[in-house]
């Protein structure tokens, strides 16, 4: 049976100050924490005896089997799904000169944990393993942002860093992208496999410091041109049109 204090301390991980604290945040559910536990360390593994029984190999350094009732008490989740887990939040000495290897991304001001957690997502999918964020950016370890990744969080690394400072020392060293509504036409531009794509705030979009260190503005055109539309696209959504066209093109070399 579960401690009131292990629950209130599962339940304070809602809260970015106390994962701060414990360097720790919750994952939920079979798929997420199966994904996880095989690249972050487990602290705590909380779950019922049917799934216990089917992941014996799961390492954790504590582990607690539960009755389906006592894990609702403990879950974040409306409708908990057989297993819960606190994972020790990965140290971070990743420097943005990554960039001038690989393609990465760069989230500037990001609010929504939604969208940030299909965001990382979508880098898995695309083969996009740095993510640099703005300090203003939504913490990936909210429990929302986390179970939006859908376990692309276990192969994807999110470093939080001065943003501004960082693409200020890639200018000049390798492309900078950007999105903006007045940029070049994306399908129809050169890109290339490395660099840093920097995506906006959801309603400011990039702010005018880090607008300054972009070396290569792009957009996507709405279709047919000149025809009324919406104003922008979701952040996600634009960022899956953007790194899809990036890498078709590395599929055409």
């Amino acid at each position: 049976m579960l401690s009131k204090s292990i629950i209130s301390h599962i339940h304070s991980l809602a809260v970015r100050k106390y994962r701060t604290e414990s360097g720790e945040f919750l994952a939920e559910g079979p798929k997420l924490v199966g994904d996880l536990a095989g690249n972050l360390h487990c602290s705590l593994l909380v779950a019922t005896e049917e799934w216990m029984a089917s992941n014996p190999r799961i390492k954790a350094d504590r582990k607690e089997t539960v009755t389906p009732q006592e894990l609702k008490s403990a879950s974040l989740l409306q409708n908990p799904q057989q297993v819960l887990a606190l994972f020790r939040i990965p140290e971070d000495n990743t420097d943005v000169s990554i960039a001038e290897k690989e393609l990465c991304l760069a989230l500037d001001d990001v609010q929504d944990p939604g969208n940030l957690g299909t965001i990382v997502r979508l880098a898995d999918w695309f083969g996009i393993s740095h993510i640099f964020c703005s300090k203003g950016t939504a913490d990936i370890y909210n429990p929302k942002a986390v179970q939006a990744t859908m376990g692309a969080l276990a192969r994807v690394s999110l470093h939080y860093i001065d943003l501004q400072k960082a693409v200020d020392r890639l200018a000049g060293r390798t492309p900078v992208y950007g999105t903006f509504l007045n940029g070049k036409n994306i399908y129809t531009s050169p890109l290339q496999q490395k660099g840093l794509i920097i995506m906006g705030n959801e309603g400011k979009g990039i702010s005018p410091a880090i607008e300054q260190a972009v070396t290569e503005k792009l957009t996507i055109p709405n279709y047919p041109e000149g025809r009324e539309t919406s104003e922008s696209l979701n952040v996600a959504i634009a960022t899956a049109i953007i790194c899809s066209e990036f890498r078709k093109r590395a599929m055409e070399l």
